[in-house]
């Protein structure tokens, strides 16, 4: 018989009783089953969230299983969010998760972000054009929204309060007509301003920023969960400081190094903005259409 206090009884200690019961009644969203959504959903349903929506369009095919919790032999061609819906359920039969299996666009994005407490982003590197009015709406409907990514063998983790900064803002994207690469350009160097998991890039014919596919390792994605999982916790319970946007904490494994960089005015600082500038040169990538 399934019992969830002895279920999550392991995190006492850490959280009180009736934390835990926080933690069970909070609605999480989650964008994206790829990458890292499907390791943050993994992790969020292991620390007792009972309550979610998740997103994603897509199947599992072999190229995943590098990195995307989920991909298996047995689930290749199985709709992603079917299969992280059974694997939430499997954790915690009591759980209630409510699939978005077409993805998400400017239609649904209003009932997908509905009595959400938290949104947390796996979406794409490249789907800029959802994560934008996404972030938006959810800074308009007072949700907060959370970001970490897979930089190398560390990552970036960055999170908005609805009463603070928005994405828009700190991203520096409130600009008509920027081309889709700006876009990708601003996100990366706002996600991780020092950039420092270049350093032990070993094969650069892989690394082809506009190419559609980046290089993701397994160590990256499962920091990224953790990162994600601990802010989540930490905005939840109200307890512990949380280094809203326009602050980033980076970590990196390999490098042995962490770094919290704290950005006022986002992408338009002038540091950031050198920044960028070089990147557009080194790809000879245009700003506006």
């Amino acid at each position: 018989m399934y019992d969830y206090v002895k279920a999550f009884e392991r995190n006492l200690g850490w959280v009180t009783p009736e934390e835990q019961q926080k933690i069970k009644n909070t609605k999480i969203a989650i964008i994206g089953m790829g990458g890292v959504g499907g390791h943050h959903a993994h992790c969020l349903a292991r620390m007792g969230f009972s309550n979610f929506k998740i997103s994603d369009f897509d199947t599992f095919e072999i190229q995943n299983f590098n990195r995307q919790f989920g991909a298996l032999s047995s689930t290749i061609g199985k709709k992603k969010t079917d299969v992280i819906k059974d694997t939430i359920l499997d954790i915690n039969p009591e759980a209630k998760v409510e699939c978005f299996e077409e993805g998400i666009n400017q239609e649904n994005m209003e009932d997908f972000l509905k009595d959400v407490d938290i949104i947390c982003d796996g979406l794409d590197l490249y789907a800029s054009h959802l994560r934008s009015p996404l972030y938006e709406l959810a800074h308009k409907m007072g949700v907060y929204t959370v970001s970490a990514g897979p930089f190398g063998m560390g990552t970036s983790v960055i999170a908005f309060d609805p009463k603070g900064m928005s994405f828009d803002e700190y991203f520096d994207l409130k600009h008509e007509n920027l081309t889709v690469e700006a876009k990708i350009i601003r996100f990366l160097v706002g996600m991780a301003p020092t950039f420092m998991h270049r350093k032990y890039v070993a094969y650069p014919e892989k690394v082809q920023l506009f190419g559609g596919t980046l290089p993701s390792i397994q160590p990256g994605c499962y920091a990224a969960s953790s990162a994600l999982g601990t802010v989540v916790l930490k905005i939840v319970l109200n307890r512990g400081k949380v280094s809203f946007a326009p602050s980033t904490f980076h970590v990196d494994f390999y490098l042995n190094k962490t770094k919290k960089t704290w950005m006022p005015f986002g992408n338009k600082n002038p540091l950031q903005k050198i920044k960028i500038k070089l990147i557009h040169r080194m790809f000879k990538v245009k700003v506006f259409n």
